[in-house]
């Protein structure tokens, strides 16, 4: 069975981005992935000191809730990530956890240890902006993404974004609810998706 690792970073509970994502992961069949999810708000995950630990053992120095996370990339399929949009980036939850992924640069890069080279896998990013549409509201995350998701293996596989929840919530929109289902429906043949509502 596949498994689909699926990180909600957003502190508020059963808001826009935990919609976002729950909608995706909905329309995924059971019976083919199994899905993990994780709630970023709920784990004890400590900030990347760049004490380069992780450059000289492969491991990270802090034994905290990311060890589970880290076990999370190595077994996973596909990887979403959802955070809202903070000061045009992901939030302070999402890119602390981003953050501690230092140590796949570190495997790969300072160990030369060969992670998940030749595996295919997919990260999914999901985001909501409070503010009404332009065009590049969410520019400021993607280069974030790209890297984080080049870090851990994955293909960045697309994007979907909702603009204008502040006045329009997630929960009030059908056609995003409809789309998101879709792409959770047909997650194994998604590839360089870009939806912005």
């Amino acid at each position: 069975m596949k498994k689909v690792l699926a990180l909600m970073g957003s502190p508020r509970r059963n808001k826009n981005t935990e919609k976002l994502l729950d909608y995706l992961l909905d329309g995924i069949d059971k019976s083919v992935y199994d899905v993990n999810k994780v709630v970023l708000k709920n784990l004890d995950i400590n900030h990347c000191t760049g004490c380069e630990h992780c450059g000289r053992t492969s491991n990270c120095a802090f034994k905290d809730d990311m060890i589970d996370i880290y076990n999370g990339f190595d077994d996973s399929d596909i990887i979403i990530l959802a955070s809202p949009l903070y000061f045009n980036s992901i939030n302070g939850l999402s890119k602390n956890m981003v953050d501690r992924c230092q140590r796949y640069w570190s495997i790969k890069y300072v160990l030369g240890e060969n992670y998940k080279r030749n595996e295919t896998r997919k990260g999914i990013f999901l985001s909501v902006g409070g503010a009404p549409f332009t065009h590049n509201q969410f520019d400021g995350t993607i280069p974030i993404i790209d890297y984080f998701f080049k870090a851990i293996n994955a293909e960045y596989a697309g994007n979907y974004f909702v603009s204008n929840t502040d006045n329009n919530p997630i929960i009030d929109r059908l056609e995003v609810q409809q789309e998101l289902n879709i792409i959770g429906n047909e997650i194994d043949d998604l590839k360089n998706f870009y939806l912005h509502r």
